[in-house]
C-alpha cells in the first residue's frame, strides 16, 4: 500500500514535512534521491548508502533498457533484489534521457525512435514500453512517459510537446497494471505558465496517485526556473492525508 501524509507545514512559506510509506518502506519528505544510474550509485556499495541515511534511490529505465536490459533484471527478481538495495526506488521515464540524445532520436507523437549511445542500435519507445519496462524493473515508483523540451524553446514547440505529454500520460495510465507500483504523472509546458497550469488540470483529469515537474534544468536561468515553480507551487494537487493506491 502507498499512503502519504503531511506532518507539517510553515503557514508563511508552504514548505511541508511529509511521510510517504511504499512497499520498500517510508521516506521522510523532503528527500535528497541520489541518482543510481545502470542500477548502482557509483563509488558507492548499498550498505554505504544505508548508513549516511539514504531512504530512496533513483533508476534510469533508459540506460537500464539498454543494459543489462530489463528481462534480465526481471528474471533476477526485480530492480531491488538484482542490485541488493531493499529500500524504495524511483525509475524515471526514459523521457529526459531520449531528450539528452537529441541528434540521434526522432519525436512522434506514437513515440521517439533513437539510436543506443552504445552500439548506434534502432529503438523505438512508446508509453507502453516504458511502462513495460519499468514494471519489469519492479521499483516502487514509476514516472509516465513524457516530452522534455529543452530551452530556449517557441511557445508552439512547447505547446505541442505537452499535449504529447498529456497524451503519452493517458496512454502510460491505461496501460500500467502493476498493482505494486505507483505511476506519477510529469507536469510540462517549458518555461510558459499557462501551459504549465493548463497541463497540470488535464493530468488531474486522467487521475494520477501522485506528480513531479519535469522540464526544468535544461538550459534557464535560475530566475526562470524559480518563476515557474513559484507559478507551481500553489497549483499543483495538495493531498493531506490519503492512500493512494491499494
Amino acid at each position: 500500500m502507498f499512503e502519504y501524509k503531511i506532518i507539517a507545514e510553515c503557514p508563511e512559506t508552504g514548505a511541508r514535512a511529509g511521510e510517504f510509506t511504499t512497499p520498500h518502506g517510508v521516506i521522510q519528505t523532503p528527500v535528497f534521491m541520489p541518482v543510481g544510474t545502470q542500477a548502482t550509485v557509483k563509488a558507492m556499495a548499498p550498505h554505504e548508502l544505508e548508513e549516511i541515511g539514504v531512504q530512496i534511490i533513483l533508476g534510469n529505465t533508459y540506460h537500464l533498457y539498454m543494459r543489462p536490459g530489463a528481462e534480465i533484471i526481471d528474471e533476477a527478481g526485480g530492480l531491488h533484489r538484482f542490485m541488493q538495495w531493499h529500500h524504495p526506488i524511483l525509475t524515471d521515464s526514459g523521457g529526459f534521457q531520449v531528450f539528452s540524445l537529441a541528434d540521434l532520436r526522432k519525436i512522434t507523437d506514437d513515440g521517439v525512435e533513437f539510436a543506443s549511445h552504445l552500439d548506434g542500435s534502432r529503438h523505438f519507445m512508446r508509453p507502453e514500453d516504458s511502462m513495460d519496462i519499468q514494471m519489469k524493473l519492479g521499483s516502487d515508483i514509476a514516472m509516465a512517459f513524457d516530452e522534455c523540451v529543452v530551452w530556449p524553446t517557441t511557445e508552439e514547440y512547447s505547446r505541442a510537446a505537452m499535449e504529447r505529454t498529456i497524451s503519452w500520460a493517458g496512454r502510460c495510465r491505461e496501460h500500467h497494471s502493476r498493482t505494486d507500483q505507483a505511476l506519477f504523472g510529469i507536469v510540462q509546458g517549458s518555461m510558459f505558465e499557462k501551459q504549465r497550469v493548463e497541463c497540470i488540470r488535464r493530468l488531474e483529469e486522467i487521475s494520477f496517485p501522485g506528480y513531479g515537474i519535469g522540464g526544468l534544468s535544461v538550459g534557464e536561468s535560475h530566475d526562470e526556473m524559480y518563476r515557474i515553480l513559484d507559478v507551481l507551487n500553489p497549483e499543483m494537487p495538495k493531498i493531506n492525508r490519503a492512500t493512494l493506491w491499494e
